[in-house]
């Protein structure tokens, strides 16, 4: 497996906003097509919202170009605070395991990671 990317990085609005275009272009030079590369930045968007819905500040992304696909590992950072249980994270999960491959959680009390696989 080729690692592509990694990133570190502090959970908001703007910062979500870079690594979307960040995911696309990864996509890109993984060769996916346009609504796999659609799919890939909904699923990494929502991955990071579930660790900041799981009081993370900060997270950690990692892209690697394997064999079977493009692979994205996505963890917390340091402490989490208080969790905010939102009635979305139920939907943000459905929707990644309806638009990746193969999908995990990493979870002990609380959310720590999410591996996406396309």
């Amino acid at each position: 497996m080729k690692d592509l990317m990694q990133l570190q990085l502090p959970l908001g609005g703007d910062i979500m906003t870079t690594v979307r275009l960040t995911t696309g272009g990864i996509c890109s030079l993984a060769g996916m097509d346009l609504d796999s590369s659609e799919d890939c930045k909904v699923c990494v968007t929502e991955s990071l919202l579930l660790l900041l819905h799981a009081g993370y500040a900060r997270a950690a992304v990692r892209f690697f170009d394997g064999e079977d696909g493009l692979r994205i590992e996505i963890a917390g950072m340091g402490t989490a605070a208080d969790a905010v249980s939102a009635p979305e994270d139920e939907i943000s999960e459905a929707l990644l395991g309806a638009l990746a491959a193969r999908v995990s959680f990493e979870k002990r009390e609380r959310l720590t990671g999410v591996i996406i696989e396309f």
